[in-house]
C-alpha cells in the first residue's frame, strides 16, 4: 500500500544523505516508519545494510539479523577491556577482549562492514544498549577508527520505544546495571558519546478518527484519563455478542491463549483438514520460519495474510482477514473480508539472506542463501499482541485483561484502524495501561532538541567538514597495505622482483602522497570556514582529477599483481588479502568522485538521492580497470606458454605452483560437466554472485551456454525488462533489488548482445 511521503520523511532522507549523525526515526503506530524503510533504497546515495533484532523482524525489514552480520555469540556483552570473570563466573558474558579473540570476523563480513557508510537498525525498541555497543565496538575494530562511534559509520534506528520492549533477565541486569541505566538502546554508551537526532513522524496515516487518535496518545503517554478508559469500556462486549462477530480477530496477551483459541475453532469445523508443507530450499533456519513449516486448513478456516502482495495487484496486505471458502488438491480459494471477492491463493516466497561484496563490480549486494516458500497465511480467529506488531485490522476483539508488560494495551488498540471495528473482550482496568518509566522521560528530554531545520544545517556543515578531511585521508588504505604486508610479507616471498616489488611500490605511492593530502585537506577547510563556496567547489574539482588519477594507477597495478598471483595455487588467503585492499582503494575512488556532487549538493540544499550515474561509471570503470589487468598479466613474457600449451616454468617466477588455468576458464569448464552455480561456488569456495559474473563474461566470449543456468522463461522475463530500462541493467536491478541480482542480469545482457551481433 503506498503512503505518501510527508515532510518530516524528507526531512528524514536529508539527513540520512547530507549529514553523518546517529538518528532515531520513530513516531506511532502507523506513521510511515516501515513506508520509509521500503523507500530508503531509493533515496540514499550511501551503502547500508539493514538489520533487526530478531530474525522475524529482519525478514520483515527485508535484512538481516544483527547476530548473523556481526557475529555476535549470545549472551551478554560488557562494554570493557576487562575479562567477563570479573563480573561473574556466568558463562553466558563477553567482553570487549573477548569478543575480539574468540568471536572474530571472517573475510566476508569485514568486507561488508569496511564497504558501509550506513547501518540501519528496526524495531530499534527491542534492541538492548549491550548490543548495540557491541555493534559499536566491531565497527570501531573493523574501520580501525577508535575516536568515533561506530567507527565514523552513521546509524539510523528506526523503531517506536512505546511498543516492544527489550528482554533482559534478572542474572543478567545484576550485572549489566553497572554499567547502563536501563536496557533501550538509548542507553547505551555509544549513543550516549554520540548523541543523535530525535526525529518523530507525525502524521498518522492508519487512523483516520480525532477521538481514537488522541486516546491511543493518551496511552502511548502515560496519560490515559479515567474518561479516556470509560468511553474505551462502552466497546465492551458479552461472549454471546461475540460468538456472532465475523471477520474479527482475538488480540490477546499470552501465546498460548491464542494458539489454544486457534486449534479450538480449526477442531469445531466440521470439514476436511488439509495439510500443506513449506518448500524450504537451501540455508533458512527453523527460528527464521515466518509461519510453522506445515500449515493445517480447513474450509471455513478464517485466516489472515501476513505479507503483503508482491503482484503488483495489492490483492491483500499484511493483516489483511480472509476465510478459505474451498480447497481442491494445491487450489485455496478464500473470500476476503469486507467484500465478497473471492481469491485464489498463491504461494510467496521469503529469503534469507547475507551482504557480500560482489569481487567483480565491488558493490555492496544481497546474496539469497535460502527460502522459505509457502502460502502466505496464517490461522487468524486469534493472535499476541506481540505477533500483531506492524499489522492493520479493519476489526478486532481486544483482549487485554491480563497484560503483563508496559505498552501492551496500546499496542493492541493502535493495530485497528478505527473505532468503528473495536470490540472489547474484557474491560480495560486502569493499572493494566502502563508506559515504560525509563522511555516516557527520554520522550520528554527530546523537547528540548533545537528545531530539526536548524539541527539539519548544523550536522550538514559539520558532514562537509568531514567530508573534505576523510575523502582526501588515505589512512584506511595504508593501514589495509600494513595489515596486508605483515600477514603476508614473510609467507609469500616471489624470486620475480617485479612482483616481489609491486605491493610495497603502491605502498610506497599512498605514504609519499601523505603531506600533499594534509595540506589539502587543511585548505579546503579553511575554504569552508571563510564561506567561499565557489573556490571551494574549484579546489575540489581539481583535487578530485588529481586523486582520482592516483587511485585508478593504483587499483589497476593492485589488479594487475591480483591476476598474476592468480595463476598460482596455494594463493587463495593472499589473493583475499589483496582483494581487501583494492576495496579500500575502490571505496576511496568512489568517495573521491561522488564528493564533487555531494559538497554543491549541500550547499544548494538539493536531493541527493543514489547518485546512479556516478555509481554505474565507477562499476565501469572497475570492469574495465579489471580487464585491462588481467591482459597485461596474460601477455606477460613471464607467462608465455610453451609449445605443448603448458606454463614454462622460468627462472625469475615465483616459488608457488601454477594453477591449470585461469579462473574463469576453471569456472567455465565446471560449467560445462553440468554443475549448478552453487555447485560451481561451492567447490571453488567463491559466492555465488562472482561465479555468476564469470559466467556472464563466459557467456560474453561463447564459452558458456546460458540456458545451462537459467531457463527459457527466465531469459525472456529478464530480457523483456533489460530492453524496456533501454538495456540498463542497473535500473532493473534498483526496481527488483531482491529479484534479481546484478550477475545474473548481466549473464542475460551479455547473451542478448550476442544475439544482436549474429543477427
Amino acid at each position: 500500500m503506498e503512503t505518501q511521503i510527508t515532510d518530516r520523511l524528507e526531512l528524514a532522507a536529508h539527513f540520512v544523505n547530507s549529514t553523518n549523525s546517529p538518528i532515531f526515526l520513530t513516531g506511532k503506530a502507523g506513521t510511515g516508519k516501515t513506508t520509509f524503510l521500503r523507500k530508503l533504497a531509493d533515496l540514499t546515495h550511501k551503502r547500508f545494510v539493514i538489520l533487526a533484532p530478531t530474525g522475524i523482524a529482519a525478514l520483515h525489514a527485508k535484512g538481516v539479523t544483527i547476530h548473523s552480520q556481526f557475529l555476535l555469540p549470545f549472551g551478554t556483552f560488557l562494554p570493557t577491556r576487562e575479562p567477563e570473570g570479573n563480573f561473574s563466573s556466568n558463562g553466558n558474558f563477553f567482553t570487549q577482549f573477548t569478543l575480539g579473540r574468540r568471536h572474530p570476523l571472517n573475510m566476508a563480513r569485514k568486507k561488508v562492514l569496511k564497504a558501509v557508510d550506513l547501518i540501519i537498525i528496526d524495531e530499534v525498541s527491542m534492541l538492548r544498549a549491550d548490543i548495540l555497543d557491541a555493534i559499536d565496538y566491531r565497527m570501531r575494530s573493523v574501520k580501525r577508527n577508535f575516536e568515533e562511534p561506530f567507527g565514523g559509520v552513521q546509524v539510523l534506528m528506526i523503531g517506536d520505544l512505546f511498543q516492544l520492549p527489550p528482554i533482559v533477565k534478572d542474572y543478567e541486569w545484576q550485572v549489566l546495571n553497572k554499567f547502563y541505566k536501563s536496557m533501550h538502546f538509548f542507553e547505551s554508551q555509544a549513543i550516549r558519546q554520540s548523541g543523535m537526532v530525535y526525529l518523530e513522524l507525525d502524521k498518522i496515516f492508519r487512523q483516520k478518527d480525532e477521538k481514537f487518535i488522541t486516546i491511543l496518545n493518551h496511552l502511548r503517554d502515560n496519560e490515559a484519563t479515567a474518561a479516556d478508559i470509560s468511553f474505551l469500556n462502552t466497546f465492551y462486549k458479552t461472549e454471546e455478542e461475540i460468538k456472532n462477530l465475523r471477520d474479527t480477530i482475538i488480540i490477546t496477551t499470552h501465546n498460548y491463549k491464542a494458539e489454544e483459541h486457534n486449534q479450538k475453532e480449526l477442531a469445531a469445523l466440521k470439514t476436511k483438514s488439509h495439510t500443506f508443507e513449506a518448500v524450504i530450499d537451501k540455508d533458512f533456519p527453523e527460528s527464521l520460519y515466518p509461519i510453522p513449516k506445515v500449515l493445517e486448513l480447513k474450509e471455513g478456516a478464517q485466516i489472515m495474510f501476513i505479507k503483503n502482495d508482491t503482484s503488483g495487484f495489492s490483492e491483500y496486505f499484511n493483516g489483511k482477514m480472509a476465510t478459505v471458502k474451498t480447497i481442491d488438491g494445491d487450489e485455496i480459494m478464500v473470500r476476503l473480508a469486507d467484500s465478497s471477492i473471492e481469491y485464489k491463493l498463491r504461494k510467496e516466497v521469503w529469503e534469507n539472506k547475507k551482504y557480500i561484496i560482489n569481487e567483480e563490480t565491488k558493490e555492496l549486494e544481497e546474496d539469497v542463501i535460502g527460502t522459505f516458500e509457502q502460502y502466505p497465511i496464517k490461522l487468524a480467529w486469534a493472535v499476541t499482541v506481540h505477533k500483531s506488531q506492524g499489522l492493520t485490522f479493519d476489526r478486532a476483539i481486544i483482549d487485554v485483561g491480563q497484560a503483563f508488560t508496559p505498552g501492551q494495551v496500546y499496542v493492541a488498540l493502535s493495530r485497528l484502524r478505527g473505532l468503528d471495528g473495536l470490540t472489547l473482550r474484557t474491560r480495560i482496568q486502569s493499572h493494566v495501561i502502563n508506559s515504560d518509566r525509563d522511555v516516557v522521560n527520554f520522550t520528554q528530554t527530546t523537547q528540548d532538541q533545537e528545531p530539526l531545520e536548524r539541527l539539519l544545517s548544523l550536522h550538514q556543515r559539520r558532514y562537509m567538514a568531514r567530508l573534505l578531511e576523510s575523502t582526501f585521508d588515505f589512512g584506511e588504505i595504508i593501514n589495509s597495505l600494513q595489515t596486508f604486508s605483515k600477514d603476508f610479507g614473510g609467507t609469500m616471498e616471489f624470486e620475480d622482483a617485479e612482483m616481489q616489488k609491486a605491493i610495497p611500490l603502491i605502498y610506497e605511492g599512498f605514504l609519499q602522497e601523505g603531506e600533499n593530502t594534509y595540506k589539502f585537506q587543511r585548505q579546503l577547510l579553511q575554504i569552508l570556514q571563510s564561506n567561499e563556496e565557489e573556490k571551494l567547489l574549484e579546489r575540489l574539482e581539481k583535487g578530485s582529477q588529481y586523486y582520482s588519477k592516483l587511485l585508478e594507477s593504483s587499483l589497476k597495478n593492485i589488479l594487475i599483481h591480483a591476476g598474476e598471483v592468480e595463476r598460482f595455487t596455494r594463493s587463495k588467503s593472499y589473493l583475499e588479502g589483496i582483494s581487501e585492499v583494492e576495496l579500500m582503494v575502490f571505496k576511496k575512488l568512489t568517495e573521491v568522485k561522488k564528493v564533487t556532487f555531494l559538497v554543491p549538493a549541500i550547499f544548494n540544499g538539493e536531493e541527493i538521492g543514489k547518485m546512479d550515474k556516478v555509481s554505474q561509471e565507477l562499476i565501469d570503470l572497475r570492469l574495465a580497470l579489471a580487464q585491462e589487468a588481467r591482459q597485461a598479466a596474460k601477455e606477460n613474457p613471464k607467462f608465455a606458454a610453451n609449445k605443448t600449451g603448458r606454463k614454462k616454468k622460468e627462472k625469475g617466477e615465483a616459488k608457488l605452483k601454477r594453477e591449470k588455468g585461469e579462473t574463469y576458464e576453471i569456472t567455465y569448464e565446471l560449467s560445462q560437466s553440468g554443475k549448478s552455480i552453487s555447485e560451481i561456488a561451492s567447490e571453488r569456495g567463491l559466492a555465488e554472485s562472482t561465479i555468476r559474473g564469470h559466467l556472464a563474461k563466459g557467456i560474453a566470449e561463447g564459452k558458456v551456454s546460458i540456458h545451462s543456468h537459467l531457463s527459457q522463461k527466465e531469459i525472456e522475463e529478464i530480457g523483456d525488462l533489460i530492453q524496456s530500462k533501454n538495456g540498463d541493467i542497473v535500473l532493473v536491478r534498483q526496481e527488483f533489488p531482491a529479484k534479481f541480482d546484478y550477475g545474473t542480469l548481466k549473464m542475460v545482457a551479455n547473451y542478448l548482445a550476442g544475439l544482436e551481433e549474429n543477427t
